[in-house]
């Protein structure tokens, strides 16, 4: 029996697997598609946008320089690790198609931000950040197997089984990762709740005739918005209200006429080489958890692409459960930490949902929505406009409400560097939580040791200590803990014990 079976080998089920696997879980990967290659995942219409909390996630886990320099990957922001101050970025994103000035963000105004190793965000194909998750997984003795689909799922108290054909695949914990139609969402009986479609998406990889006919980026028009990244590779969403049979394969006169009401032009598509079709229906399940059986990613949460939060919230999932799965797995969790992935991770996901029902509002073709667009545009053309709508656009504004008043607990932790130049990053990279001690008599060491096989203790004077004396991050990233210069040993030891059980010794 494994300790955990994960339902699907995307980004967010490998890197939950690596997460599992980091921590010494025995952990099987069982995923429907045979290869990993796809024409979905590859160039051009695999193309992802990867957030700052995203990046940071492989670059805490070792796996940096394998993403920066997997074929397809390019990094956009030009940030310095080694400058005393974070580089302002050189791409803000947009909201419903009207994009943000990056000289507008407010890089002062931003919580808590230090220079980093890892960039702002980059755009990787999903067959390369698939392909650095796989080689990482193998490395931890994760066994994927592909081909798999699941048909049955049954559990009891201490077991959960899903069933494959004639086979059958025993675990203490199954978590779906299988995607927006998960198989195992529907045969675990969670609740799956929201909003039906406003309009019908479309991307495909084509032969223009005129290609001067359409602009390039991101183009709001009155019937929609069509985007072109590269050339030959459109993207559309038509307000259709999701009309169009999603069972179909789009032909090329559909497309053309689709693409034609959109763009306001009579542009000619000569050949369609590859299509889909996505809608903007925005759906959460009402709960992570169903007894042994867990979700994560879009099988948790459905929203359009809109801002590129799905697969970047999806990677906030994993990170946040996989530690919580592993403690619980190996007997240390202290009692309800793996309920606190549905409370920490649900409202996060219905605020993307959110925000993404209100850029599908404000691209409506009547009156009301045109009348929303020039409020929008006014508010992101001010400093303090596009501040906000960077901070939600790139995860920023996350915070988990942990019950203390230090604006920095909750928060994901700055990339704090001891002078000695070790850095917090280099100090994730084996999966604990790390105690970071800034004060002048170490008075954390000590307690500290109580917990020495899950928590790691550095200690030394910083480069820019954010005048903290001393923190404590949890394994994914998020601060649980902070003191002043002289840091109250006790209170630390309190937070320990809350986040990683009773201590050793």
């Amino acid at each position: 029996m494994h300790d955990v079976v994960i339902v699907g080998a995307g980004p967010v089920g490998l890197f939950l697997a690596c997460e599992l696997g980091l921590a010494g879980c025995s952990v099987l990967v069982l995923e429907r598609e045979p290869e990993l290659r796809s024409p979905f995942k590859g160039e051009p219409l695999g193309m992802r946008g990867l957030s700052s909390a995203a990046v940071e996630a492989f670059y805490r886990r070792g796996m940096l320089q394998q993403l920066l320099t997997a074929p397809g990957v390019h990094d956009y922001s030009g940030a310095n690790p080694d400058a005393d101050e974070p580089s302002p970025p050189r791409h803000a994103g947009h909201f419903a198609g009207m994009m943000l000035d990056p000289a507008k963000v407010d890089v002062a105004a931003l919580p808590f931000r230090l220079p980093s190793p890892a960039p702002e965000g980059v755009l990787a194909y999903l067959e390369a950040v698939e392909t650095v998750l796989s080689e990482q997984a193998s490395k931890l003795g994760v066994e994927v197997r592909r081909g798999v689909t699941v048909s049955a799922i049954v559990q009891d108290d201490e077991s959960v089984v899903a069933q494959a054909g004639a086979d059958e695949y025993a675990a203490r914990w199954l978590v779906g990762c299988d995607g927006g139609r998960s198989t195992v969402r529907g045969l675990a009986g969670f609740e799956f709740v929201g909003t039906e479609p406003q309009f019908t998406g479309y991307t495909m990889h084509a032969t223009v005739a005129d290609p001067e006919k359409l602009r390039p980026g991101f183009n709001l028009t009155p019937t929609g918005m069509y985007l072109q990244p590269s050339e030959g590779h459109i993207g559309m969403m038509d307000l259709d209200g999701g009309a169009f049979d999603r069972s179909q394969q789009p032909t090329r006169d559909h497309l053309q006429t689709v693409l034609r009401r959109v763009s306001g032009t009579d542009v000619t598509l000569s050949d369609v080489h590859l299509a889909s079709t996505f809608t903007d229906r925005a759906m959460q399940t009402t709960t992570y958890r169903q007894g042994r059986v867990l979700l994560a990613g879009d099988a948790a949460h459905i929203h359009s692409p809109l801002g590129g939060q799905g697969l970047n919230t999806g990677i906030g999932d994993a990170m946040n459960l996989g530690w919580k799965l592993a403690a619980t797995v190996h007997g240390y969790a202290p009692d309800g930490l793996l309920d606190t992935y549905t409370r920490e991770r649900h409202p996060i996901g219905a605020a993307v949902l959110d925000w993404s029902r209100a850029q599908v509002t404000a691209m409506g073709p009547n009156p009301h929505a045109q009348a929303i667009q020039g409020v929008i545009r006014d508010l992101i053309g001010t400093r303090d406009g596009t501040t906000y709508v960077f901070q939600k656009m790139s995860g920023q504004w996350i915070r988990y409400d942990l019950g203390s008043e230090h604006p920095l607990v909750g928060r994901n932790a700055p990339d704090l560097r001891l002078e000695g130049g070790t850095r917090l990053g280099d100090l994730m990279q084996d999966g604990r939580g790390v105690a970071l001690d800034f004060s002048i008599d170490r008075r954390l060491h000590g307690s500290a040791m109580g917990w020495e096989g899950r928590i790691r203790y550095a200690a030394g004077p910083a480069r820019n200590d954010l005048g903290l004396g001393a923190v404590l991050v949890r394994p994914d990233g998020i601060v649980a803990w902070a003191g002043d210069r002289r840091p109250d040993h006790e209170a630390f030891e309190r937070a320990a014990s809350h986040w990683f059980g009773s201590p050793a010794i």
